[in-house]
């Protein structure tokens, strides 16, 4: 007779990750449970719990644990741990499960990856939880706030887990270490102390100087660990950073570096966020952690910062005794080109010391520009240049948008012509009726279905602008929320040039090709936008057009000085 075999102990072990032969059973009772498809946010919160890089927790939190962490950083046992792990669902499915039933938990493709065993079922109050980890209830002021609101649903669902595989990743297999398999390496390594560094930036020569200093200063080999984030895969920017941090590695003495990447679905929450992290580090095998001034924050390395400066360094010192990891403070360098060095900034003579900002730095290399060997590394930046092309070699979009009758149409097919004549780059025309025909015909003229139809221009828009191809649009689009979608989508593959073709309404009327405004003057038609139907003007249009004041070859030849002036055409 068979002997059953037990599920995953929620003690310590290298993982959740159940015996194969439990597996081939979770397998076949799996296609009788309740089943749930998981985002990308919620697959690596999985992940990390399976691999128990989120150790103590066995599984998502029930409402006990919860309610200490967002109160006091704690679990109800003690333990630290700062910031919320539940497994968010929409309130008719929780609605549909008791305490103690089962359900499997699958990839974005229905893989089967887990059983969570139910505990509690709650519905959280949100805001309450974003002042307590976040500092603020407010969507607008904090990504991390947003995030929140817009999860797949404002029911938690806490309970234990019984892991049948880890998430299958087919990039960078080799470098996707598990806590298990680091502290494996450094024991076999010999490493006693290891300085963990948590990194989601491009890493150039000052950095290094910087990582090497504290590791001396620690006496510690050192484990870097970029976090590889959500807009992966189909994001060339996730292939160059990692591909990037392999050469940066490079440049370290032997046998004094570890690189490992962790599919970690950042939070942005400060302090606790560097808490939260070096907790991680140790469960990954390091003494010591580096945590920057601004580690966590949501706008680091800008202006401004939503957490005091620092803050983070205080609290991650002053529990070190409790996690058992050191902190060490993050100290940026930077080359004095007058003695030849780095030097730490903190240090350095009042304007003595310059750097390349990461903003210089897209400039440079979207303009073609050199970029010193004192700031880079020479295989770093042909990495760089490899993925992020001048703009003249690069993909964009014009995006036109204005009142039916405007010149819209017309000017983006004079255009077309231009850009087919210059035969150096694809050029695909998406005018508004083309669209409607060919991937919005089901939609209609709801301020909702407007948006859809746009943002699916956009995503088409996108895709040719990230192949290096033109992209040229030419619908109505008349609320600024999907043009603003639109720019923050198509900006992360190349350039992106909005174009208000500002025609006066009433010169739209009297040309009124397609009969559209006599109708809904007439009241014969609803949602006809000039008329019952709201325009909202642009915010910040690159370019205004008036069609009234000029001919469609001047207004393409305006839009063709911009784009020579900007370099994306020569």
């Amino acid at each position: 007779m068979n002997t059953p075999i037990p599920a995953a102990s929620t003690e310590y072990s290298e993982s959740l990750i159940v015996h194969f032969r439990r597996a081939e059973q979770l397998r076949i009772e799996a296609v009788k449970l309740p089943s749930l498809d998981l985002n990308r946010h919620q697959l690596y919160d999985l992940e990390s719990l399976l691999n128990r890089a989120f150790y103590p927790l066995s599984g998502f939190m029930n409402q006990a644990d919860y309610q200490a962490v967002c109160a006091d950083m704690r679990l109800a046992d003690g333990s630290i741990w700062p910031i919320p792990i539940c497994l968010d669902v929409k309130e008719s499915f929780a609605a549909s499960l008791t305490s103690g039933e089962r359900i499997a938990l699958n990839d974005e493709e229905g893989f089967l990856l887990a059983i969570l065993t139910v505990g509690d079922i709650w519905q959280p109050d949100l805001k309450e939880e974003g002042r307590a980890v976040f500092g603020s209830d407010d969507p607008e002021a904090h990504p991390g706030v947003k995030a929140l609101f817009c999860g797949k649903g404002s029911w938690y669902i806490g309970g234990s887990l019984e892991g049948v595989t880890l998430p299958i990743h087919y990039d960078f297999r080799e470098l996707r270490l598990t806590p298990s398999d680091t502290n494996r390496r450094f024991i076999q390594y010999g490493w006693r102390k290891v300085l963990g560094f948590h990194t989601r930036e491009y890493l150039h020569c000052a950095h290094r100087e910087m990582v090497l200093a504290a590791a001396r200063e620690v006496g510690a080999s050192i484990f870097l660990q970029p976090v590889v984030g959500l807009k992966h895969p189909g994001n060339m920017d996730h292939y160059t950073h990692v591909n990037c941090y392999e050469e940066f590695v490079k440049h370290f003495p032997r046998n004094m570096i570890q690189l490992g990447i962790t599919p970690l679905a950042e939070r942005y929450a400060g302090p606790r966020e560097a808490l939260w992290h070096a907790v991680m580090h140790k469960n990954y095998g390091c003494s010591h952690f580096m945590v920057a001034a601004d580690h966590g924050d949501p706008f680091a390395g800008e202006d401004r910062l939503f957490y005091p400066r620092s803050a983070a360094q205080q609290l991650v010192s002053s529990l070190a005794e409790e996690t058992g990891i050191e902190m060490v403070p993050e100290r940026p360098m930077g080359y004095d080109r007058d003695r030849g060095q780095y030097v730490f900034l903190d240090e350095a003579a009042a304007g003595k010391v310059k750097n390349i900002t990461s903003s210089e730095l897209k400039r440079k290399l979207e303009w073609g520009l050199e970029i010193p060997d004192w700031f880079s590394f020479p295989d770093v930046v042909t990495e760089l240049r490899r993925s992020f092309p001048p703009r003249s070699r690069q993909g964009f979009t014009v995006f036109l948008t204005g009142l039916s009758g405007s010149g819209k149409s017309t000017i983006a097919k004079v255009l077309m012509v231009r850009f087919m004549e210059m035969r150096d780059r694809p050029v695909t025309l998406l005018d508004g009726d083309i669209v409607r025909h060919n991937l919005s015909s089901e939609l209609t003229f709801s301020k909702e279905h407007r948006n859809l139809n746009v943002t699916r221009i956009g995503f088409v828009a996108g895709e040719i602008t990230k192949n290096g191809g033109i992209a040229l649009c030419a619908p109505i689009a008349p609320y600024e929320e999907s043009r603003q979608e639109n720019r923050d989508l198509i900006s992360r593959y190349g350039g992106y040039i909005e174009v208000h073709v500002a025609t006066p309404l009433k010169v739209c009327e009297q040309r009124d090709r397609k009969g559209l405004y006599a109708k809904a003057r007439a009241g014969l038609v609803k949602g006809v936008t000039g008329i019952s139907d709201p325009y909202v003007p642009p915010a910040n249009p690159e370019i205004i057009i008036d069609t009234s004041k000029m001919t469609p070859a001047e207004a393409v030849q305006e839009i063709f000085l911009f784009l020579e002036e900007q370099g994306y055409i020569r």
